[in-house]
């Protein structure tokens, strides 16, 4: 049998062109077990005179890849590269000058050229058209401005910098939300965002009850002779209390909606955040407010906010896959979990940060997430359909054992270590999140804090699951079990590879050309449905968000399209993003000289 840990080729080009860890002197890593050793005595170095045990620790876990730690923690954990250890950053609030403009687009290209990925609220800028206050010029609007940042983060990459991905959000209530939902319909447009609408319960509830709907600015950024059509109070980004604003425009709600809706569905962007949601589920909520998110929707952060993340491979857990005696190694699972919860906490100590202010943000509420991959592969393995009830039960009582270990593992590290510098018990035993976890839980949180504020998110992990043999991603279906890719390497060109699913591989591995199990399905033969019920059946176990790509065909309606978003908001959920082929954006895993930027796109994401 091969002692070789990657059984498939792909897997070894990934290792190679984005995780070894080589510099002048000449490659450091001679295999990937050297890569899991550098990160597991890293991430051990902050333990003391016991960092030598931990490092063993924590090597068993990253050994056969077990638990996969975010892409900037395998690439610069124990390396010289003046780099973050940190996938996911929220940039500050953009001040509504020429002065501030600018110094947050500066701080965005030192935050990607670190290799974090960024995500901003341009909600705060002027709508277009409006004249400025000070020198009376005018405002040129919130879109106009993020080409200049697309512009940076492609003038980024063609220096050979990581690859950008950045996350743009507008308020559903911003007079400009018109040409922010057009503002991707010409191929190559914004080509390196993601673009997410922040919906509030009042707009849905607008939308249903096709009410009219205000479109407002606050008054202090407006000059006093620009006209309105009356004010009314709104808390607006960057503020903690309502301010006054200045209604400019009143548009119909669901024409607004049914806006959002064509776009999506005719170019799979912008998708939406419930942003009430968000908020009101924040473990947070008393002291921060959120409004933009991560660039793949799995982490919403507060302004400067960060977060590091991490994902358990479900198949590595898997025991008699294909047989009567199928099952999962629970306790396994749980010791996985709880000496990952350590690892991505120490990565907090360990990491630099591109600016102060996200070095002061996230050491103060010491956020983590930990998630879950290769969730359809395991379900297959286990005889499970990942469209039925059973599968879904499944899911989501892993998750809760994720979940709860977790915050058990957190509250004995806060014993140890510390809470986190901003835990509050009262206020964080009173968040809605925290109100559903087990009673003996919250009696931990109450008696000694807990260490990380947040602790699970599920990430699309496209390219660390392509590392580990090519995992089926995250909590999505399996893409296909045949299909081709290509993959970016060191000097700028493409190599193809013929990919099988992981679960395909196992099955023929111990039954050859045996006829498939019906749990065999892909991502494009499952309804929209079946996508939508999982993450509503995970959702209640993470207290971050979780990265979801709800495939739906060409053909789909579009009246049953727009009630997957409806279907979504009164689910609970926090976000909902989805994808159907089309002339703009092509096929999500074409060739990438073929296709739009997308979400799902490893050349995207920031892992």
């Amino acid at each position: 049998m091969s002692d070789d840990p990657f059984t498939a080729a792909i897997s070894r080009d990934i290792w190679d062109t984005r995780y070894r860890y080589r510099d002048d002197a000449g490659e450091h890593d001679r295999s990937i077990r050297d890569t899991w050793r550098r990160v597991a005595e890293g991430a051990a170095s902050v333990e003391g005179m016991a960092s030598a045990d931990w490092a063993r620790r924590f090597y068993r876990i990253l050994d056969d890849f077990r638990f996969l730690p975010g892409g900037r923690i395998f690439a610069g954990t124990g390396t010289c590269h003046e780099v973050t250890l940190f996938n996911c950053f929220v940039m500050g609030v953009i001040e509504d000058s020429m002065d501030g403009i600018f110094e947050a687009l500066k701080e965005g290209a030192l935050t990607m050229q670190q290799g974090g990925g960024v995500g901003y609220d341009f909600s705060t800028l002027r709508p277009k058209g409006v004249r400025g206050r000070r020198v009376g010029g005018i405002a040129s609007g919130p879109v106009s401005f993020m080409r200049i940042w697309d512009a940076m983060c492609a003038t980024l990459l063609s220096t050979g910098a990581r690859r950008g991905a950045m996350m743009a959000t507008l308020r559903c209530d911003h007079p400009d939300i018109e040409l922010f939902i057009d503002a991707k319909r010409q191929p190559g447009e914004l080509r390196h965002f993601n673009l997410s609408v922040q919906v509030t319960d009042a707009f849905m509830e607008a939308v249903e009850a096709d009410a009219e709907w205000p479109l407002v600015f606050p008054d202090a950024g407006l000059p006093a002779s620009e006209p309105g059509l009356g004010t009314v109070e709104r808390v607006w980004t960057g503020q903690r209390e309502p301010v006054s604003c200045r209604v400019l425009k009143v548009v119909r709600a669901r024409a607004l909606w049914d806006r959002i809706m064509q776009a999506t569905y005719q170019y799979a962007e912008p998708g939406v955040l419930f942003v009430d949601r968000i908020n009101d589920m924040n473990n947070l909520h008393w002291c921060e407010r959120i409004t933009a998110t991560n660039p793949c929707g799995e982490v919403p952060l507060p302004p400067y906010g960060a977060c590091n993340l991490g994902s358990v491979n479900l198949t590595r857990f898997v025991q008699a896959p294909f047989s009567a005696q199928a099952g999962l190694d629970w306790e396994g699972l749980r010791q996985t979990t709880a000496m990952a919860v350590r690892l991505l906490d120490n990565i907090i100590d360990l990491s630099r940060f591109p600016l102060p202010q996200q070095q002061a943000v996230e050491r103060g509420n010491r956020r983590i997430g930990l998630g879950l991959t290769g969730l359809a592969d395991t379900l297959i393995m286990l005889g499970l359909s990942y469209g039925e009830a059973g599968a879904r039960e499944l899911a989501a009582r892993v998750m809760e054992t994720i979940c709860h270990t977790a915050y058990r593992t957190s509250i004995e590290l806060a014993a140890e270590k510390g809470a986190f510098p901003l835990f509050e018990a009262e206020p964080y035993l009173a968040s809605r999140f925290v109100r559903a976890l087990p009673e003996n839980i919250r009696q931990g949180i109450a008696a000694q804090g807990i260490r990380n504020s947040h602790l699970t998110a599920i990430a699309p992990t496209g390219t660390i699951s392509l590392l580990a043999n090519n995992v089926s991603s995250g909590l999505e279906p399996v893409f296909d079990f045949h299909y081709r890719r290509k993959v970016l390497q060191l000097d700028g060109s493409y190599r193809e590879y013929e990919l099988e699913d992981f679960a395909l591989r196992t099955w023929r591995d111990l039954h050859g050309d045996e006829p498939l199990p019906g749990a065999f399905v892909d991502a494009r033969s499952l309804p929209p449905d079946a996508h939508l019920q999982m993450q509503a059946a995970l959702q209640p176990h993470v207290d971050n968000a979780i990265s979801k790509t709800i495939n739906v065909p060409a053909l789909y309606p579009l009246d049953a399209f727009k009630g997957i978003y409806r279907k979504a908001w009164k689910l609970g959920l926090k976000g909902c993003t989805t994808f159907r082929p089309n002339p703009v954006t092509g096929e999500v895993l074409s060739a990438p000289e073929k296709q739009a930027s997308h979400c799902c796109s490893i050349e995207r994401e920031a892992d």
